[in-house]
């Protein structure tokens, strides 16, 4: 057997200003060689395929791995070099199987849906009995293209997403059995007429991911999945979807999708979201007699394409006089090389945040002390080793701010504890992320607080202006199936 594995990933925010180009994949990651490095959200599962295909004896040609945080519309001719790379590899080798990690909610310029476009191509090259397996985030736009032209797809799981791995060995397994003849995967969707913010580390949605772990296997059923949806993203198949993939069976496979679809449905009321604002979030610390309180600014999300640059938390924290709070990541390359040339201990005064786009606020001067530098700084998202840059610790008198030289969401405490941030004595800690925070700061926090702060990943879904969609999905709509 001769396998191909390939990666093409990001996530687009078409409201963000910010162009997805080149220098975004190479700040993240851009090489033909990606299992000869540590592996990342969209790299972990090459790793897992090269190594589960090498101890079957198959051949492994590994091709480009391209990668961006989060950011607008990818540039059109950035993507169609990288696809048409892919496809050109595919060409030459002719692969028995051809597994991908994408993300699902890539957009392009004349390219809404990148992931079913390049699947589509693949295929046409491949032929109808090859199989093509995709890993892909579940905050995607499943298309019915990408379900045409799949043999397989898989959606992690968990949100955050600490899984990849895992759910790479299992559409490994998969697509080893499609293409030796022990199975005919079909697959089958069902529309939820949902959208929103599922946090699958609390019920009810954790009970929901184990529903679906325990369907598999059972009555012809090889995998279930759930799309959540990307909200931030202006295209028609925006929303939650379920997917299952049965051996040989697509009746069971439709039916298992539309029982899945209704237990979401049932549990709808558990995932209203019912976010404080930033002033009531402060108030609940103010009033707390308890250290290490997590408060996520949400709407300031790097991992949904946000500036990670809004200032409304710091306003309101340097308007009520607080101390003793840390908050970040704030993006700022320019702010991290005059830190460095200043050094650490140096006393300046500097401009921070608001600065590249409306929903950034207003920019903040402020005098702070360079209290540490620290130079390809990484923090952990489950296995998978995310890279932050050059950091530094900002102190505004009690205020810790933690600045980057690379755009990320917090995932970790270990953004501030490296810096040398003793976060045991703050009464707030204050982490740029919409969810992917949770698994590592609940292990530290006397409570754990989403945030409806303002910004470019607003978690208010009824707000978002669509124009490629309908209006007719929950919450905007009680009752979308009247």
């Amino acid at each position: 057997m001769k396998l191909l594995i390939a990666c093409l990933a990001t996530e687009t925010n078409t409201f963000s200003p910010m162009p997805t180009g080149r220098n975004a994949f190479q700040a993240a990651c851009l090489t033909r060689e990606a299992t000869r490095r540590p592996g990342n959200l969209f790299t972990a599962p090459l790793h897992e395929w090269r190594r589960m295909a090498e101890d079957l004896g198959w051949e492994v040609i590994e091709s480009l791995s391209a990668a961006a945080q989060p950011a607008g519309t990818t540039v059109r001719v950035v993507y169609e070099t990288f696809r048409d790379d892919i496809l050109q590899d595919i060409k030459t080798h002719q692969p028995d199987v051809l597994l991908m990690s994408m993300h699902g909610a890539m957009v392009a310029d004349g390219y809404d849906d990148c992931e079913g476009d390049m699947i589509s191509r693949a295929r046409a090259i491949m032929g109808t009995d090859r199989v093509i397996g995709l890993e892909l985030d579940p905050h995607n736009h499943l298309s019915q293209a990408m379900l045409d032209n799949a043999t397989l797809i898989v959606n992690y799981k968990e949100y955050p997403h600490v899984d990849a791995p895992e759910r790479a060995r299992e559409l490994f397994t998969m697509a080893a059995d499609a293409a030796m003849g022990k199975t005919k995967p079909v697959m089958r969707m069902h529309d939820c007429r949902m959208l929103t913010i599922i946090e699958t580390m609390k019920e009810p949605a954790m009970s929901f991911v184990q529903a679906m772990k325990d369907a598999e296997g059972k009555g012809k059923i090889l995998s279930v999945s759930l799309t959540h949806g990307f909200p931030w993203a202006d295209v028609a198949d925006v929303g939650a979807k379920t997917l299952v993939i049965a051996d040989g069976d697509a009746t069971k496979a439709e039916e298992t999708a539309k029982a899945f679809a209704q237990k979401l449905w049932d549990i709808r009321d558990g995932l209203r979201m019912n976010y404080p604002d930033i002033s009531t979030a402060l108030d609940r610390v103010e009033a707390a007699n308890e250290m290490v309180i997590t408060l996520a600014d949400m709407g300031d999300n790097a991992g949904g394409g946000a500036p990670a640059d809004s200032t409304y938390f710091l306003q309101e924290i340097l308007k009520r006089g607080m101390k003793d709070v840390a908050h970040g990541i704030f993006w700022d390359p320019v702010l991290v090389a005059m830190c460095q040339d200043a050094g650490e201990g140096a006393r300046m005064r500097v401009r921070l945040g608001g600065k590249i786009c409306a929903d950034s606020g207003q920019t903040v001067d402020l005098d702070v002390t360079v209290r540490a530098i620290r130079e390809n700084m990484t923090q952990m998202l489950g296995e998978t080793e995310m890279p932050l840059g050059t950091g530094v610790w900002l102190d505004a008198d009690g205020v810790h701010l933690v600045v980057s030289s690379l755009r990320t969401q917090n995932f970790s405490p270990s953004v501030y504890t490296d810096l040398g941030i003793d976060i045991t004595q703050m009464r707030a800690v204050i982490p740029k992320s919409t969810n992917h925070f949770y698994q590592n700061f609940a292990k530290i926090s006397s409570q754990v607080i989403h945030v409806r702060s303002p910004g470019a990943v607003t978690p208010d879904m009824t707000i978002i202006p669509f124009t490629k969609r309908d209006g007719n999905f929950w919450p905007k709509v009680e009752n979308p199936f009247a």
